[in-house]
């Protein structure tokens, strides 16, 4: 099943998440592609994910996953106790969406902004952007 994080490719922050999920990833779950991509504007437009998302979404089964759920949904599928933070997914929608705005308004203020080079993956990680 091919399941495809699309990131800010532009954030520090998501670019250290990206980072994060492929070391807790071994059994490669995941697929990456920047929003600012091509490859990532068709899966916006394929999946119609609104255009105020802007930080991380998760694609997978067909259907996009964003903010908190997107989230929560990836950690499910991380080695580790990560999978533990799915049980998040019981507090209400509203809540859990309202911690995830308020860290991706400030995230560009709180870890900086990456305005001239994506990150530069790995030859082994190479394989798993799209």
């Amino acid at each position: 099943m091919k399941r495809v994080v699309l990131f800010d490719g532009e954030c520090n922050f998501c670019n250290s998440s990206v980072q994060f999920i492929i070391k807790r990833d071994p059994a490669a779950h995941f697929l990456f592609s920047s929003l600012q991509s091509e490859t990532g504007q068709q899966y916006v437009k394929q999946h119609r994910i609104p255009s105020d998302v802007d930080s991380l979404v998760l694609v997978e089964n067909g259907k996009a996953y964003t903010k908190s759920a997107a989230a929560l949904h990836i950690a499910k599928k991380l080695d580790g106790l990560w999978h533990l933070l799915f049980l998040f997914i019981l507090v209400p929608r509203f809540i859990r969406d309202g911690v995830y705005d308020y860290v991706a308004r400030n995230r560009y203020r709180w870890f900086g902004k990456n305005e001239e080079a994506c990150m530069l993956p790995s030859p082994e990680d190479r394989k798993r952007f799209i």
